[in-house]
């Protein structure tokens, strides 16, 4: 496996969080136009993407929050790449990444939805915490803290 370091105008993450929108889709049901109005990718500069034997299997980003904080965005692996540690090899160089870039702390957001999602944040030491930002409505939002 091979992680690259891009931002969100690379193809192949474009390609990675589309198909994550649509797995979402189905998971949210009803909800996921909202959450697909306050996820916009828009610019992010810090983009991971995983490749095995050149495909894109997974992606992974991180922008600011606050002075201190990074908030951990797109969080995807492709069904074909599940099962292999792409999301804990991704989520651990997103950590990286923030602490070089000087940051104390990584906040995320995920679904209630997904709970391979929440196993994943559990097991790498995020504590639940109250729900931040424009998630803090979201009846299906679950978020997370970690200090770095």
């Amino acid at each position: 496996m091979q992680i690259i370091r891009t931002s969100s105008v690379h193809e192949d993450f474009q390609l990675l969080a589309g198909q994550l929108e649509q797995e979402l889709s189905i998971r949210d049901g009803e909800a996921h136009e909202y959450y697909a109005q306050i996820n916009q990718i828009g610019a992010i500069p810090h983009v991971l993407i995983a490749y095995e034997d050149e495909e894109p299997l997974g992606c992974g980003a991180i922008r600011a929050y606050d002075d201190v904080t990074m908030e951990i965005k797109r969080m995807y692996v492709q069904p074909a790449g599940r099962g292999k540690g792409i999301a804990t090899a991704l989520l651990q160089e997103l950590e990286k990444w923030a602490r070089e870039l000087g940051y104390t702390s990584c906040v995320l957001e995920t679904g209630s939805n997904q709970p391979e999602a929440i196993a994943l944040y559990q097991k790498h030491h995020y504590q639940q915490i109250p729900k931040f930002g424009k998630y803090v409505d979201s009846a299906n939002s679950v978020c997370f803290r970690k200090d770095l």
